[in-house]
């Protein structure tokens, strides 16, 4: 079947799910925080780039959904009665992907403010089902559009910050498209806007501006992810709980969080999900027995921790954390948002970061040919290629499936003698029976060759020492991590591998002596403050039990409260 069929047939499965229409008791429901408002042919409802757009219902009449690019129109969609507006922007106050107008002469709409249709969604049962459902299943279908261009990025080919924009713009969920500054498209653009290479990579806004090389902050700020924590002239902002990192385990305690009412505030420096957001498939996690990415994963749990009112900024990085004896524990310094963030708990589920191949050159591919996850973006990248993946964990083994499925050849490069030891069962046996993947064992790679992106490797086998090369336009790392856990104050102790300590093991601590109770499993040396997820010393390194500790967590949060009341 062709990408054209398989598209269409997933939009034609998927119509109702995308377009459903309310019944008459969830219009009646909605109505009770809504207003009535008639529109007329073009006038204009919803502009693409606004934020906090609340939700639009047709009660009679039609309305147009469009994109204008280029000074062409593009119809989106034709909502007529009992229909609404919108996709998951609604709930994350991003950006507006799209413009909508009255389509018939006279319609009347319900319009429902933003702020008021999370509180709905959460609240009112009945409603919140097929309109988050439909939100979701919009932004698929729209990412999947060949014809919508959302942002832009003009680049070369061969540009690494262009791919960098689009790899953080791609994990957060944002539609865009790559325009090609050699190909016709892109020279037509850039004549059009007045670039020159020396301008690239631009980021080329909805309304049509272009920014020259932009950074991820001011591409984040664009699309609506970076979303400041204080309101006007304010500089400090308080919150019960504040969570750093949104991997498994910081979504997890923002959504457990957020149902049960603390005001939540979760701060993410790049994008959410972590090591397993960047993960093809997971095929072991609890609920899910055909598998599903960690990009989806993590997408639907942020949806699901904003629909309960959590507060969210990407990206958002945790520059310092001072410690207090008061009823806000924790003081964090944000950079991005610029502000200091003073929570009565704390959650730190900052992660680990992959260990930097040894290889001569290495760092003259990262995200040119050398790259630490393995998504259906970099899948395209080495299509019918000979691809290598270093490691020999879970994650490097699901990345050589996954990569199976598009490149020519894969070659598995592992320095021990096998992988019984590193990798689960069931998939250290998918790999070894897979056809096109070959196993080396005793091997590393040496030296990381190429213009300006990778050609080619050298890998040596280190029982031999014979050295050999391969061509290959990717390398995928996946040897090891180190906790990210340098940002934090002498008071927060690691183990020896820098890893935070918690529960029975701090017990006798100092800080713990004036406590009247034990630490919790997931509190650190400093009451108050807990740990979750792979940063936590002894912790269990799968997506599941980092998911558990979230919501360990936040009980363990739940109990520290209780002393200020």
């Amino acid at each position: 079947m062709s990408g054209i069929d398989e598209d269409e047939k997933f939009y034609r499965d998927t119509e109702a799910l995308a377009h459903p229409k309310l019944t008459d008791q969830q219009l009646a429901m909605l109505e009770q925080i809504g207003t009535r408002r008639v529109v007329r042919r073009g006038e204009v409802v919803t502009k693409a780039g606004q934020r906090n757009v609340g939700l639009t219902a047709v009660l009679r009449g039609e309305l147009e959904v469009f994109e204008s690019c280029d000074g062409q129109e593009l119809i989106l969609a034709s909502p007529g009665p009992r229909e609404f507006l919108g996709d998951v922007a609604m709930l994350t106050g991003t950006a507006a992907l799209a413009n909508s107008r009255g389509k018939a002469e006279e319609s009347e709409v319900l319009q429902v403010p933003a702020d008021r249709l999370r509180q709905a969604l959460a609240e009112l049962p009945g409603v919140g089902e097929p309109i988050v459902q439909a939100f979701i299943m919009r932004r698929k279908r729209i990412m999947r559009d060949r014809e919508f261009s959302g942002l832009r990025i003009l680049t070369p080919k061969d540009s690494r910050d262009g791919r960098e924009l689009d790899d953080f713009l791609d994990k957060n969920h944002v539609p865009h498209r790559v325009v090609d500054f050699l190909a016709d498209e892109g020279r037509a653009l850039a004549e059009r806007l007045h670039l020159a290479s020396h301008d690239l990579p631009a980021l080329i806004t909805p309304n049509g501006m272009p920014l020259r090389h932009p950074s991820l902050r001011e591409v984040a700020r664009i699309a609506g992810l970076l979303k400041p924590l204080t309101s006007g002239e304010d500089e400090e902002v308080s919150c019960d709980l504040a969570i750093v990192g949104a991997g498994p385990a910081g979504l997890a305690a923002a959504v457990y969080a957020a149902s049960e009412g603390l005001r939540t505030v979760v701060l993410e420096g790049y994008a959410p999900g972590g090591q397993a957001g960047s993960s093809s498939l997971i095929e072991n996690f609890f609920g899910f027995p055909t598998g599903i990415s960690g990009g989806e994963l993590a997408f639907r749990a942020q949806l699901q921790a904003y629909r309960f009112g959590a507060k969210f900024s990407t990206p958002a990085q945790a520059l310092s954390l001072t410690l207090n004896d008061d009823e806000h524990r924790a003081t964090l310094s944000v950079e991005g948002c610029n502000c200091l963030l003073h929570a009565k708990c704390a959650i730190i589920a900052t992660g680990v970061n992959y260990h930097r191949l040894e290889a001569e050159g290495r760092e003259n591919f990262e995200c040119a040919g050398l790259y630490y996850a393995a998504t259906a973006r970099e899948g395209r990248l080495c299509s019918g290629s000979t691809v290598v993946v270093v490691g020999g964990g879970n994650s490097a083994g699901q990345a050589a499936m996954f990569l199976s499925e598009c490149a020519e050849k894969v070659l598995l490069v592992i320095r021990g003698d096998g992988l019984s030891k590193t990798m689960s069962t069931y998939l250290s046996r998918r790999v070894a029976v897979k056809e096109n993947i070959e196993i080396l064992t005793n091997t590393e790679v040496r030296q990381m060759m190429g213009g300006k992106v990778l050609e080619a490797v050298e890998l040596e086998n280190t029982k031999t020492h014979e050295r050999w090369m391969v061509k290959t336009p990717a390398v995928f790392s996946m040897i090891g991590a180190k906790p990210c856990t340098s940002w934090l104050p002498a008071e927060i102790q690691l183990d020896e591998k820098g890893f935070i300590k918690t529960g029975p093991s701090i017990a006798n601590l100092p800080s713990w002596k004036a406590e009247e109770r034990p630490p919790g499993a997931l509190e650190t040396s400093w009451p108050g403050i807990f740990a979750a997820g792979d940063v936590r010393s002894g912790s269990v390194k799968r997506c599941a039990a980092a998911v558990g500790e979230g919501g360990m967590a936040v009980e363990g949060v739940h109990e520290v409260l209780k002393t200020y009341s």
